[in-house]
């Protein structure tokens, strides 16, 4: 990297605007920027910090606001523009930070946003724009230096206080310094990563031993055993513990936690030592519930005998109580057996008797109806003889058959009067018809003229729609062309756009393969070098000995590199190619859509097409009917014959009518004279019959049951005489002795049941009394049930406790059994855990330096570390040893700072006058500065081939050189002055005044009230 050119405006100090040449400056290699404290030598550094980075070393960092310069107009914009050249490229940053200035309209100010732009000078010196993304320049820069801000600032921009801190820093904060320098944050995420899968495997592992420990309290909880030691704790596996042994034991040794290690082993013992426990409660407990199952069918037995001697004593003693109480019942069964006979004697007369009462009733009711029938009758016959009453019933009937043609006679004079009210409706009606029919075709010219014009109106719409359906389809796209006519428009812009830019990428493509290949034609001879073997002849002088064959040097270009320039240059040009097909093909497009579309806007031809549409939808609505209007017309024509054909109907019905009611009138008339002799002052016929046929019918109910009466008398004295007859064949004095003796059947039934019964019993208590058993039972002592139930119901709650205890002690052996294998399958689960913890937790603490293993204790960021610096002392020693005139060696040392430091990062100083080794810090001032400033530039040296191999051609040093002698200070300055052999320029920052006369190239930084300014000073010239 090598700078030309800096421009700064109202910048820092700076109020106005200030160049700064470099490449007239570094045309000795060292010059020296000196000033007054305060001038701004440092912003001159900060100002090319900012161009390339965007921002100013950290310690200076701040706003855009902060770093405006306070001297300068108002209206001039702080801005720096860098001109360098960086890995072959010329390139040109300008960057303005974020500011205020004056409105452009009004007073006050508004806020400028931040500006960037990058730049490129092609071949023909003309500048190039390349981007002007902050995030993109930012991202080139980076890449091209192959350095962060912060490593250029240390690296370029070589602070002596910081080195000087950093020679006599501890390892701490050495070792940041040097992390940030060559980014070593990689092998601190790998110690991070390390100790995140260490916690993760130890968090599996301790998860699973919890599960191992949780399933081992189920364990204990199904064993029910309060003997049982905890885990761990056993002395001998597979021993039981006593009580006692199990309540000590974790005084002497804690029980195992999750993470502990032979955890699994003494889980696994434990649960085999629960398991044998469990067995051996489970035998014990089937035996005691086979002992109690056998004294329980003991004790079951004994019961039964005992219950069994209760009964048969219970039985002997209620027959002698029942046998007592049947000798006072005997006279009892003795009268209802008598009864009994004399109620079956009495059920020979049962039947005269029931007819007797039958007659009786039959009477009674007889002269009842007789009694309501002579009532209904007029008091003239109510009491009027059978004969009497039969003889006016005859004359009644004789009169009623006689008016049968005069109910003939009315019922015709009832229809000729319907059929008259008949006509008198149907005239009614004719007439409104006539009426309606009148009023309607009264309006029959005007309405049908009404139809005729909306036939007509239909068809000229049809005829106007039929029309506009041609111009619809056209101004449809005629619109549709406008609109890809606008949107072709905007693609060919872009199109344009995208073509500019693959023709700038063609053009660049096209420059790099060209540089390429003039830089391969210029180290052609290495190329053939390289090509060269012993013995065969060289392609260009055809000699067979090459004793000196060119070397490649740096940035040596070969022909992959230019093939690989010229397929970027074919494929940029491919795309440029492709673009522009693109562009042409939208052109051509676009010019088919014009010729379509006309240049009427889009909008005109969108109201013109809505017009259109909005003409031929109302005409084609208009003309749609026509149909109907015609259907419309028909319809009203047809309706005009109906009427006018029902008009001459009801005419012609009205004269038919008239001649008919002449002819009804009459004979009506005649009938209803006939009528008025037949129905005897009645309203009508039909009433003087009905009067006729209520007095024929109560005269001959009152017969019926006269008649009826007379018969029931009769049969009543039959019945009573039959009766008495019987009454004295069965034994009775008299028929109501008879009918005491009576008896129901269900009765009788009762009393033959109840001396059944009685019978039966008595020889039930005759049988009881006599059986041997009863017997032998009521000579033996009373039984006690009760006594023999409470020593069956104790055998069957010990019964029941040892089946329960026998039940719970197989659940707990199989719930052991489940959970041990539960536990076995989780150790073996956990195995491979186990191992990839062990593995991981050891790599963790080897990276983290804590593990044993790690002697030195030092971490492996660390550890890089040590090694770039071991690098960078190496590096500084080469210009150590000509500064001190070969006296001091600066070497790393890794050993331990003493107490729980680690080491790794430490860093003396050899002394050759005394052989011995000696801490950095036990340098002088003078001693610090130039130790500090070889190692700064072997610092620097070592971060640029870490970064690629970047040349910096320019560097600048800070202070520092005031505490040395002048013998130091030749010997120093001949050591800067050597990296202009390296065609380096080294740029001196001091206010040491033997600087001035040492160094010709000068760049003076003033100051005064209206801020500083730059002055060039270089041999011979002075501005």
């Amino acid at each position: 990297m090598r700078l030309h050119r800096l421009s700064l405006h109202a910048f820092g100090p700076f109020g106005g605007s200030q160049e700064i040449d470099f490449d007239a400056l570094s045309s000795a290699g060292l010059f020296l920027l000196h000033g007054p404290t305060g001038a701004g030598k440092t912003s001159v550094l900060d100002a090319v910090c900012y161009a390339l980075y965007g921002g100013v070393p950290g310690a200076r960092q701040g706003s855009g606001l902060t770093l405006r310069s306070d001297h300068a107009d108002p209206a001039t914009l702080t801005e720096v523009t860098l001109d360098l050249t960086v890995g072959g490229r010329r390139l040109e940053i300008t960057r303005r930070p974020e500011q205020l200035r004056p409105k452009k309209r009004g007073d006050g100010f508004t806020r400028e946003k931040a500006y960037s732009t990058l730049r490129e000078r092609d071949g023909d010196g003309q500048w190039q724009g390349l981007s002007r993304s902050h995030q993109e320049i930012g991202e080139e820069i980076t890449q091209l230096l192959g350095m962060s801000r912060e490593q250029f600032c240390q690296v370029v921009l070589l602070p002596q206080g910081d080195f000087a801190r950093f020679l006599r820093a501890e390892d701490t904060a050495r070792g940041k310094l040097l992390g940030k320098l060559f980014d070593t944050g990689r092998f601190a995420a790998v110690e991070d990563r390390l100790a995140e899968l260490r916690r993760a495997a130890e968090k599996q592992v301790t998860t699973g031993d919890e599960q191992l420990l949780a399933l081992v309290h189920r364990m204990r909880q199904a064993a029910a055993d309060p003997s049982l030691p905890e885990p761990g704790t056993t002395a001998v596996p597979g021993q039981r513990a006593s009580s006692r042994t199990a309540r000590t034991a974790p005084a002497g040794r804690a029980p195992l936690a999750p993470g502990d290690a032979g955890l699994a082993e003494a889980v696994l013992t434990w649960a085999a030592l629960a398991r044998s426990g469990a067995r051996e409660r489970r035998d014990i407990a089937a035996v005691a519930a086979r002992t109690a199952e056998d004294a329980h069918r003991a004790s079951q037995r004994h019961a039964d005998a005992t219950r069994e001697l209760a009964g048969l004593q219970a039985r002997y003693a209620a027959a002698r109580q029942r046998a007592a109480a049947f000798e006072g019942r005997d006279a009892e069964a003795e009268r209802l057996r008598e009864r009994l006979e004399r109620a079956h004697a009495a059920g020979s007369v049962v039947p005269a008797l029931e007819l007797r009462e039958e007659a009786g009733r039959a009477h009674h009711a007889a002269a009842g109806a007789e009694r309501a029938a002579r009532d209904r009758l007029s008091a003239t016959h109510r009491d009027a003889p059978a004969p009497e009453l039969t003889a006016l019933e005859r004359a009644h009937r004789e009169e009623l058959g006689s008016l049968s043609a005069a109910r003939r006679a009315e019922q015709r004079a009832t229809d000729v009067a319907a059929e008259l009210a008949g006509l008198d409706r149907e005239a009614r009606f004719d007439e409104e018809a006539l009426t309606e029919a009148d009023d309607w075709l009264t309006g029959w010219e005007a309405r049908h003229a009404a139809h005729q014009r909306r036939v007509e109106h239909a068809q000229e719409a049809a005829t106007r729609a039929a029309r506009l359906e041609g111009e619809v389809a056209p101004a449809r796209r005629r619109l549709d062309a406008a609109r890809e006519r606008d949107r072709l428009a905007g693609q060919v812009t872009a199109a344009r756009a995208r073509l500019l830019e693959a023709r700038e990428r063609a053009t660049e493509a096209r420059d790099h393969w060209l540089d390429l290949k003039e830089r391969r034609l210029l180290g052609i001879a290495a190329e053939l070098a390289a090509e060269l073997t012993p013995g065969t002849s060289c392609k260009v002088c055809g000699s067979t000995e090459h004793p000196d064959p060119a070397r490649t040097t740096a940035g040596h270009v070969d022909r992959a590199d230019e093939a690989r320039a010229l397929g970027l240059f074919q494929g940029a040009e491919s795309v440029r190619e492709r673009s522009e097909r693109g562009l042409q093909a939208l052109r051509d497009a676009l010019a088919h859509a014009e010729a379509d579309a006309g240049e009427a806007p889009v909008a005109e031809l969108a109201a013109a097409a809505e017009d259109i549409s909005r003409s031929y939808a109302e005409a084609r609505a208009a003309g749609a009917d026509a149909h109907q209007a015609r259907e419309a017309l028909e319809g009203a024509e047809r309706e005009y014959e109906r009427r006018r054909s029902a008009q001459q109907a009801a005419r012609l019905r009205a004269t038919a009518r008239t001649a008919r009611r002449e002819h009804l009138d009459g004979e009506l008339r005649a009938l209803e004279k006939e009528l008025a002799q037949a129905r005897g002052g009645a309203e009508s016929v039909a009433a003087h019959a009905a009067l006729l046929e209520r007095r024929l019918a109560l005269l001959a109910d009152a017969a019926e049951a006269v008649r009826a009466a007379a018969g029931a008398a009769q049969d009543l004295e039959k019945a009573e005489a039959r009766l008495a007859g019987a009454a004295g064949h069965a034994g009775f004095p008299t028929p109501s002795d008879a009918a005491r003796a009576v008896l129901p059947e269900h009765e009788q039934r009762a009393l033959r049941q109840r001396l059944d019964d009685w019978r039966n019993e008595r020889a039930a208590v005759t049988a009881e009394l006599a059986g041997p058993r009863n017997a032998a039972a009521a000579e033996r002592p009373p039984a006690d049930p009760a006594a023999a139930d409470a020593l069956l119901a104790a055998a069957t709650r010990r019964l029941r406790e040892t089946s329960s205890a026998e039940s719970a002690a197989r659940t707990r052996c199989q719930e052991l059994d489940q959970l041990s294998a539960r536990a076995a399958a989780d150790v073996r689960r956990l195995a491979p855990l186990r191992e990839e913890h062990h593995r991981v937790a050891g790599l963790a603490g080897l990276v983290a330096g804590t593990s044993a293993h790690n002697e030195r204790k030092m971490r492996l960021e660390s550890y890089v570390l040590a090694a770039r610096l071991e690098q960078v002392a190496a590096a500084a020693t080469l210009r150590l040893r000509r500064m001190s005139a070969g006296r001091y060696t600066l070497v790393h040392s890794d050993a331990r700072s003493g107490g729980a430091r680690r080491s790794g990062l430490g860093l003396h100083v050899v002394d050759a006058w005394t052989g011995r080794e000696r801490d950095t810090a036990t340098l002088s001032g003078g001693e610090t500065f130039f130790a500090s400033l070889a190692l700064a530039l072997g610092l620097a040296d070592v971060v640029t081939e870490e970064a690629g191999g970047i040349r910096l051609d320019t560097l600048f040093i800070d202070e520092g050189f005031g505490s040395l002698d002048e013998q130091t200070l030749d010997e120093v300055l001949d050591v800067l002055d050597s990296l202009r052999e390296r065609d380096r320029t080294v740029g001196i920052v001091s206010h040491v005044a033997d600087l001035r006369r040492r160094v010709p190239a000068q760049l003076q930084v003033v100051k005064d009230r209206s801020g500083s300014a730059v002055r060039h000073r270089t041999a011979g010239v002075t501005g």
